[in-house]
C-alpha cells in the first residue's frame, strides 16, 4: 500500500509538470512562462531529490521539441533537438531546484513568494548569460554582458508574474 503512495505522488507531482510545461504552447505573453513554479514544485515534494532535476528538465524539453519543431518548424530547416542556449535554460532549472531544495524546508506562502522571486533572479541571470555567452549579438567583454542584461530587463517582468502566477497554481 504505501509503494501505490509513493507512485501516485510522484504520478500527480510529474503530470503538473508535465501539464505546467505544455502550458507554453497556449498563446501567452513573452517570458510568461511555468519554469520557477516546475523546478520549486519538484524540489519541495519528490522525495527521491534527483526527480527535481530529471523531470521539470525533461518536461521542458519536450515542449521545445514541439515549439521549435511543430509550433516554430517553418524557421528551422531540419529537426531542432535543443536550440542555441538550451542548455543554459536548463542548467537553470538545476539552479532553481537546487536553491528550491536547500532553502524550502516548509511550503507556505511568504517563503513560497520568496523563492518565486528568486527563481526569476536565477533564470534572468543564468539565461540572459547564455544569450551573450554563446550568441553573436553581444560584444564578448564586461559592456557586452551589460547590454544584454539590460536587453533583458524589458522581459523580467514577465519572468516575475509568470513564476508568481505558476507558483501559486501548482502549489
Amino acid at each position: 500500500m504505501e509503494k501505490q503512495k509513493i507512485n501516485l505522488r510522484f504520478g500527480v507531482i510529474s503530470g503538473m509538470i508535465l501539464l505546467a510545461a505544455l502550458s507554453r504552447l497556449i498563446p501567452h505573453p513573452a517570458n510568461f512562462a511555468p519554469v520557477g513554479g516546475m523546478a520549486l514544485l519538484g524540489a519541495a515534494y519528490y522525495s527521491k531529490r534527483y526527480w527535481a532535476f530529471v523531470v521539470p528538465i525533461v518536461s521542458m524539453w519536450i515542449s521545445d521539441l514541439i515549439l521549435n519543431n511543430v509550433v516554430y518548424g517553418q524557421y528551422f530547416d531540419h529537426f531542432v533537438w535543443f536550440y542555441s542556449g538550451s542548455l543554459f535554460t536548463y542548467g537553470a532549472f538545476a539552479l532553481i531546484a537546487l536553491f528550491g531544495i536547500l532553502t524550502l524546508k516548509k511550503v507556505r506562502i511568504p517563503n513560497l513568494i520568496v523563492l518565486a522571486l528568486c527563481a526569476s533572479a536565477i533564470f534572468f541571470l543564468v539565461s540572459n548569460f547564455g544569450v551573450w555567452f554563446s550568441g553573436t549579438m553581444y560584444p564578448k567583454d564586461f559592456g557586452g554582458l551589460m547590454a544584454c542584461y539590460t536587453a533583458g530587463i524589458p522581459f523580467f517582468k514577465n519572468t516575475i508574474l509568470g513564476d508568481l502566477v505558476y507558483t501559486g497554481v501548482l502549489f
